[in-house]
């Protein structure tokens, strides 16, 4: 059980951090822009439970290991590299030639999101530094604590980044007719994925 002014405290916090913009967001956008609202709400739940596993790792110890051992945070990172320039060259290749590819379904675009939220270990590291501060051992099991804490995160990380994506859905429904906007769209999107892998790139660990 979370103490009631403990909750009060996390949630204009967990909210501020939901509403701040990241690489998170950016992805959903990428996903609206690319394959549609449908996509983008798919992805946005890839995301939220990505969230949530990296909170149950970190309640369950494993979270300081990844911080304690550099080649693990590398391993890691330059695979979420990987996997988003490989997003960025699908989506550019896709764009180019109107009609070439089909909207990605639902369930590739929340595989996507997973993935990608996976391998960014960033995010289990700032799990580490975020939620423990509202976590309290005299209250009962730490794990617990984390889990419910991260429930609140990822809710509100999936409202907010589906949004964001169901707004670039609909943008591109409007476009969608046009070739050069299509292409356009494609190099749009693969541009956002190649920013955020270069944004992996060059993440410190601290």
């Amino acid at each position: 059980m979370i103490d009631p002014l403990t909750l009060l405290a996390f949630l204009p916090a967990a909210l501020a951090l939901n509403l701040t913009p990241g690489a998170d967001m950016m992805f959903c956008l990428g996903q609206g822009l690319r394959s549609g609202p449908h996509a983008a709400v798919a992805a946005s739940a890839g995301v939220a439970v990505g969230v949530m596993a990296h909170v149950a790792l970190a309640g369950l110890g494993l979270g300081a290991l990844v911080a304690a051992l550099p080649w693990a945070f590398d391993v890691i990172r330059w695979a979420g590299v990987a996997y988003l320039l490989w997003l960025a060259w699908g989506a550019i290749r896709h764009g180019a030639a109107p009609g070439a590819a089909p909207a990605s379904p639902a369930a590739r675009a929340f595989r996507d999101g997973l993935a990608v939220n996976l391998m960014n270990p960033k995010v289990i590291l700032f799990v580490l530094a975020f939620i423990p501060q509202f976590v309290t051992p005299a209250q009962g099991p730490i794990l617990p604590q984390f889990l419910a804490l991260g429930a609140i995160i990822a809710l509100g990380g999936f409202l907010i980044n589906a949004g964001v994506g169901l707004f670039a859905g609909r943008a591109r429904r409007g476009l969608a007719a046009n070739p050069r906007a299509t292409r356009l769209l494609g190099w749009v999107t693969g541009s956002i994925f190649a920013a955020l892998a270069i944004r992996l790139a060059i993440l410190e660990k601290t």
